[in-house]
């Protein structure tokens, strides 16, 4: 029995020292424990989901007032223009009105930008991995064309994971307290257009949105990453301390990213909200002209939604509410990218694609 004893205690003792040596060997490779990689990962959703709900509630106002000019009836124009329209609502609305379908907004983001932040780190990694072992070269580094890529995927899964909240979210920006039937939240108006359009009436736009994402997203990445790379390299203007861009470089980044992205893919916004708004029977007055002539709703699709705008409003059309959104998405973006940013920081999450 003694015997067996000491056995089992040596066996014992050498299988402890063997997980410690392969311990000691995993960590000297840099291999990290499932449950730190586990925890990286929440990290990095919630740095992301931070970083969208904050964006998003500092220029709440001025997205509700761009959805308002996308969709209103051409044939009862309310909205003239960003300042008269965010006068027009304090006047009638006040200040709720102003951050008004903001919380469906947040519910939408939050999660949307945690899957796109998210999403776009590990398409990152992986297009760079096979990047290497097609070229053959350790220490190659994502091109612009890469990284808009990446951008591109983030974006589709994340606005696809999420486009039911975005699609009920437009209807809650635009309905007012005259419209002849109202959303009471998120949930109600999930229900109401389930019960009474059925399940498609939710993907309602998805098209457009699939395609407008594309450059969008694609180009807000590829545009913010690679500006950043070249100022660090090269500190063309001096603005690199310690090997780290300023807050305020890394924001104007973040800008020119967001302006470039908007500009190209904004037609297909405008596109995607209209095609939500059909379907909705007792639509806001801003949709339906309060009984006045009212310009065709019914779209057979993407196509069709561009050609009876342009045939019935002219070219013009493609880019309403284009001047908000622009005052709009530069600090929206800026904002995103650095808290984002600066929350993983304090979290001490690290995220490097050349990794």
């Amino acid at each position: 029995m003694a015997s067996e004893d000491v056995k089992r205690s040596e066996s014992a003792a050498v299988s402890t020292i063997v997980n410690l040596a392969e311990e000691a060997k995993l960590a000297r490779e840099g291999v990290k424990a499932p449950s730190y990689a586990v925890l990286s990962i929440c990290k990095s959703l919630f740095a992301g989901g931070v970083a969208g709900g904050v964006s998003r509630t500092a220029v709440a106002p001025l997205e509700r007032m761009k959805i308002l000019l996308q969709v209103q009836n051409p044939h009862n124009i309310k909205y003239s223009g960003t300042v008269q329209g965010l006068k027009y609502i304090w006047r009638t609305e006040g200040i709720r009105g102003l951050f008004k379908g903001n919380g469906t907004n947040c519910a939408r983001i939050v999660p949307n930008s945690a899957v796109k932040f998210f999403s776009y780190e590990q398409a990152s990694k992986g297009i760079l991995y096979m990047y290497r072992q097609q070229t053959g070269n350790e220490n190659a580094q994502l091109t612009p064309l890469l990284r808009l890529g990446a951008g591109a995927t983030a974006g589709i899964i994340a606005m696809s994971a999420t486009y039911p909240m975005d699609m009920v979210r437009g209807r809650l920006t635009v309905q007012t307290a005259n419209s002849p039937y109202q959303y009471r939240g998120i949930a109600h108006a999930l229900s109401t257009v389930l019960r009474e359009e059925g399940p498609r009436a939710l993907y309602r736009g998805w098209l457009p949105s699939v395609i407008g994402v594309v450059p969008y997203v694609g180009l807000n990445f590829a545009v913010y990453e690679s500006l950043k790379d070249w100022l660090v390299k090269d500190n063309p203007f001096g603005l690199v301390e310690n090997n780290e861009l300023t807050i305020v470089t890394r924001l104007t980044c973040g800008a020119i990213a967001g302006t470039v992205g908007q500009t190209i893919a904004y037609p297909l916004d405008v596109i995607r909200r209209r095609m939500q708004m059909v379907g909705w029977k007792d639509a806001s007055s801003v949709v339906t002209g309060e009984g006045r002539s009212k310009a065709s709703l019914e779209y057979t699709g993407m196509v069709d939604a561009f050609r009876k705008t342009v045939r019935h409003e002219g070219f013009g059309a493609l880019y309403k509410g284009l001047v908000p959104n622009s005052v709009k998405v530069v600090p929206s973006i800026a904002i995103a990218f650095v808290t984002y940013e600066m929350v993983k920081d304090v979290l001490g999450v690290e995220f490097r694609i050349s990794d």
